[in-house]
């Protein structure tokens, strides 16, 4: 017997939960289907399959048969889909019926009025034929496993209408069901228009050098190596490194930020980003496949895909709220009637109406739409969140954690002080230059590169230096014998006087690393080093202390450094401890309350593993993409509190929206139960809550904007609307 295979397909037509839901529970009882997964906001199906229990043309008909159109993707690769073209709605398979429907409902009520005779039966004819398409999908979503389907509840009503003689009723409840389905259709496509518009950030054709002279090739062509030529206004074709030229790149489709960077030889660039004034060379280091924005689109197609806590019980709910409802409605049709002596045709009627209004449609998607916007906006702001559990989760935070090194600190020393004890500044720095210039040492390099940002020529040192690890470096130059060590070290060397011993201390009170030059065992300066605090590092905490959340710092450095960092930034602070104390301590926390922890995504990756949402630094690099359940693209400290407040927004929006769904349904209940509402009534009361609370979801996308001011280029997400709008207005699609 052959093994399952991995099988992919897009599905058209599926614009809300429900419909997820019913092709899920199709295809799970097909034989050999498993690890079946359906993203509506997607439009993907994705599964194992074993064709010999069940053949793909079987999986395909049954999808078919529900009244959706599947197509076959290419298999799970990191491949970068095209921009999918819009279709005009009135050419898709709803718009049709649409068309079909108001066709019936014009004929039916014109006949109607020449044949007042024969109008009962005109409009139940009119009406059956319909219904008909719906009442098909309602058959086979019952045979499927789904017998409580919006299209069941909507035939049954409509039936039932055409027997107690309200034909006419009957055909304005089909017509404006299936208007209702475009315009959820619409409303799906609105926050789905953003990953499409994303992939139409990267440039499709690259220009590249070849020993003929400048090629112009198709982006996903390109191989890692390749020099491509970016000109000024041009977007960058894949990821790479600038080999030659300087410019400024904006950088905002990738990571929101809309100050434009410098970039010069060396600087790392990402595809879809816009040069800005002058040409670049560009190394390639990532095919189109593999490049940011490739990685960014299915990481977010995935966090879509995932669902939310609040989704997974919304969707268990709605298998019991469903038959319960026709249970309602059945009863509303009998007791009157029986224990009252009413109508029976007025609470058949009642009992109809009540069928529609309790569709779960609009319940089914409050959750779903609000995290797909929540999602869509932080890819705005730079702020990649991994699944609706960790946006969820997010907004529940009590505490964080963050580490120190590259995270509340810039994770590069620079020199912060240089004083001479001895002769002229320049002087013994120049030499403490030669003796760290060969090494790899963070606190020589800053030492070096203090050296050439003064403009000083830094001579060779005659056969090379000597380390003495975690005391000093040595090295003979033309003068003799330099040596740059840790005050220890150097006490052990020469003699510290009492003013360099207390110049020394306090330097370090401030958290700096203190080293010494010396030159034939005489002291003849300071150099004092610090990995200096972000600049949002203290506004970043305020803002989170703000909001009522614990901060504290963990970190493996020793306890005067941290103090001293922590004292700037205003958080508690451990210090020294190993990456296992770390974890433990995350663990510890994590079991009284919800903490979410902060590192740079390498070193701190079992923290960031046991806390309740970790959150990886990283403008863009690899290990934020792939590492921890959120990644802050601007590598800015302020992204962990818009973190958390997009979060508290989304989670505002989903109660807002189960609020709206239930809400409107218990007023049209009571307005149904007097008699005030029709059929028609509760038909577009159900649309109109659907299409409310996709609208409301939609809000979201606005998250973060300031009031009176857009930027020219605010992300990815603004770019998805803009080429939402231009379609919409000028060919009229969707």
């Amino acid at each position: 017997m052959a093994s399952p295979s991995p099988i992919r397909l897009r599905v058209e037509g599926m614009d809300c939960g429900a419909c997820a839901l019913k092709i899920e529970t199709a295809v799970n009882r097909l034989p050999g289907a498993s690890d079946v997964a359906v993203s509506y906001q997607n439009e993907t199906l994705v599964l194992s399959l074993d064709e010999d229990l069940t053949p793909a043309a079987k999986l395909q008909d049954q999808i078919r048969s529900l009244g959706y159109v599947p197509s076959a993707l290419a298999e799970e690769t990191r491949t970068l889909p095209a921009v999918k073209s819009a279709v005009p709605w009135w050419k898709t398979g709803k718009g049709k019926l649409v068309l079909m429907t108001g066709l019936m409902l014009a004929i039916g009520l014109g006949l109607e009025r020449l044949l007042p005779s024969y109008a009962l039966y005109i409009t139940s004819i009119a009406a059956l034929i319909s219904v008909f398409p719906f009442a098909r999908r309602a058959v086979s979503g019952a045979l499927a496993g789904s017998p409580f389907s919006i299209e069941t509840l909507m035939s049954v009503a409509a039936i039932g209408a055409v027997l107690i003689g309200e034909g006419e009723e009957a055909l304005t409840v089909v017509f404006l069901f299936a208007v209702g389905e475009v315009l959820e259709t619409v409303a799906a496509g609105r926050a789905r228009a953003g990953i499409e518009a994303l992939i139409g950030l990267v440039p499709r054709t690259a220009r590249v050098e070849r020993d003929s002279g400048v090629e112009e090739i198709q982006a996903d062509a390109l191989e890692i190596g390749d020099i491509a030529i970016v000109r000024p206004g041009d977007r960058i074709p894949s990821d790479g490194e600038v080999v030659e030229g300087e410019s400024e790149v904006d950088e905002s489709p990738v990571t929101g930020e809309s100050v434009p960077v410098f970039k010069g030889s060396g600087a790392d660039v990402f595809a879809g980003s816009i040069n800005a004034n002058g040409t670049l060379r560009v190394r390639i280091t990532h095919k189109a496949a593999d490049n940011t924005i490739a990685r960014i689109i299915h990481l977010v197609e995935e966090a879509q895909e995932s669902k939310a806590p609040t989704a997974r019980f919304i969707d268990r709910f709605s298998l019991w709220y469903t038959p319960a409802a026709m249970l309602v409605a059945a009863l509303i049709i009998v007791i009157p009637p029986v224990l009252f002596a009413q109508d029976w045709t007025t609470w058949i009627y009642r009992g109809l109406a009540t069928l529609l209004i309790a569709c779960p449609c609009a319940l089914v998607i409050s959750t779903p739409t609000a995290i797909a916007s929540g999602l869509a906006a932080g890819a705005r702001q730079g702020l990649l969140i991994k699944g609706g559990a960790a946006l969820e989760t997010l907004g529940k935070i009590k505490a964080v954690a963050f580490d120190k090194t590259g995270t509340l600190t810039r994770g590069k020393p620079q020199v912060t002080d240089i004083i001479a004890l001895t002769g002229m500044v320049d002087d013994f720095l120049v030499r403490a230059a030669a003796v760290e210039a060969n090494t790899s040492h963070p606190l020589g390099k800053a030492i070096v590169d203090a050296a050439r940002t003064r403009g000083l020529d830094i001579p060779a040192a005659i056969g090379g230096s000597t380390a003495v690890p975690g005391k000093a470096v040595t090295a003979r130059l033309k003068s003799g014998f330099v040596s740059v060590g840790s005050p220890s070290f150097a006490a052990s060397k020469a003699a510290l006087s009492e003013e360099t011993t207390a110049r020394i201390n306090a330097l370090e009170k401030e958290g700096k690393t203190v080293v010494v030059v010396l030159s034939s065992k005489v002291a003849e300066g300071l150099i004092a080093i610090r990995d200096e605090l972000r600049e949002d590092a203290k506004s970043a905490v305020a803002a989170l202390n703000a909001r009522g959340i614990q901060t504290l710092m963990l970190t493996g450095d020793n306890r005067r450094t941290a103090a001293a960092i922590a004292a700037q930034v205003g958080v508690e602070a451990e210090a020294e401890l190993l990456p296992e104390a770390k974890l433990a301590r995350i663990a510890q926390i994590a079991t009284d309350s919800p903490i979410a922890m902060v590192g740079d995504g390498i070193n701190d990756a079992p923290a960031l593993a046991a806390a309740s949402v970790g959150i990886a630094m990283g403008g863009g690099t690899d290990v934020a993409l792939e590492t921890a359940d959120a990644a802050l693209l601007k590598d800015r400290v302020t992204g962990v509190p818009q973190l958390i407040s997009l979060s508290r927004a989304t989670l505002g929006n989903i109660w807002q929206n189960i609020a709206l769904a239930l809400g409107l349904k218990a007023v049209f209940l009571v307005t149904t139960l007097t008699g005030t509402t029709t059929l028609w009534m509760a038909i577009l009361a159900d649309t109109g809550a659907t299409v409310l609370v996709t609208l409301n979801a939609l809000r979201l996308l606005g998250f973060g904007r300031r009031k009176g001011h857009k930027d020219k280029l605010c992300g990815i997400m603004d770019a998805a609307e803009n080429l939402l709008a231009i379609k919409t207005e000028l060919k009229a699609r969707r």
